[in-house]
């Protein structure tokens, strides 16, 4: 049951950053805006967008969890950043999200992937 537990776990947190993917290609403007507005460059959403594709792809198969999982850690510490804006609860909805999202990552980061998944045998 926990195996089961783990991938099920690992599909819905993909489907956060899948979703992201979705809007950051079909509506690249708001995310765009977050980032100039901050000063940085727009085009930054692009390998964004990849990353969010590749590292939930990833979660889904099984696939090196353990590495993707800590990677999308830091990217969701590091994007909250860009919704600390304590001015706008919902801005500050994302910004929580973030963080616990974050927190999910970190355990599988520590704990793998489960039984079900491809590849590396090694504990995902």
């Amino acid at each position: 049951m926990s195996d089961l537990a783990v991938l099920v776990g690992r599909v819905l947190i993909a489907l956060l950053f899948v979703a992201g993917f979705v809007q950051k290609v079909a509506d690249p403007v708001p995310a765009m805006t977050l980032l100039t507005d901050r000063g940085l460059p727009g085009v930054m959403i692009w390998p964004a967008a990849a990353f969010n594709l590749g590292a939930a792809l990833a979660l889904i198969a099984g696939w090196r969890v353990r590495s993707a999982a800590a990677m999308l850690a830091g990217y969701c510490a590091a994007t909250s950043v860009f919704h600390l804006i304590p001015s706008d609860p919902w801005q500050m909805s994302i910004f929580v999200k973030n963080w616990a999202i974050a927190g999910g990552c970190l355990c599988l980061a520590a704990h793998g992937a489960g039984r079900y998944r491809l590849g590396d045998l090694r504990g995902g």
